[in-house]
């Protein structure tokens, strides 16, 4: 069982994505300590809109899901992206 298991397919692009980002962010001024956090928020931005954009709202119960739905795979996102990066750079390292 991995990661992608619990992403949905459609969000799995913001993977790469979120990757650039902190590739971006770790060039900038932006203390490293925030990365994270900050790619967390874009996550769940980008698939709130993805969510948005690909489901039917009518009730109450469908928003919350709508929300729960881009909080959850927007987290899931982020992490992938930091472990992803975590990896690569852990595996240059001479030990």
């Amino acid at each position: 069982m991995d990661f992608t298991e619990y992403i949905q397919p459609g969000l799995l692009v913001l993977v790469p994505v979120l990757l650039g980002i902190g590739a971006g962010l770790k060039k900038s001024e932006v203390k490293d300590k925030y990365i994270p956090l900050i790619l967390g928020g874009a996550g769940v931005m980008l698939a709130l809109g993805w969510v948005l954009g690909t489901s039917i709202i009518t009730t109450a119960q469908e928003g919350i899901m709508a929300a729960f739905t881009a909080i959850t795979q927007g987290i899931l996102c982020a992490g992938a992206a930091v472990y992803g990066h975590q990896l690569f750079k852990q595996s240059r390292k001479d030990e």
